[in-house]
């Protein structure tokens, strides 16, 4: 998801250390509490469970999207084809 906003410090973990993120037009708020690096805004985050784990660059983002893509492609070419046999 891609963060378009940043509370909190990340030296400070008695501040509300938040996230405003978003995904085909659905904005969610997730925790920063145990991220492998403090994003800036534009970075993308892995999220599980409500807390973001893992920080991605716009470009390694990009590239992680575009694969994952182009799998759910091959995936239901796949399935369409062993439902019409």
């Amino acid at each position: 998801m891609k963060v378009l906003e940043i509370a909190g410090n990340p030296d400070d973990f008695l501040s509300s250390q938040v996230a405003v993120v978003d995904v085909d037009g659905i904005r969610k708020e997730t925790r920063l509490d145990i991220v492998d690096r403090w994003p800036e805004i534009g970075d993308y985050l892995i999220i599980h469970a409500g807390f973001a784990i893992h920080t991605l660059d716009p470009v390694e983002a990009e590239t992680n999207i575009r694969l994952m893509h182009e799998m759910a492609e091959k995936v239901e070419a796949l399935e369409s084809t062993e439902n019409s046999s």
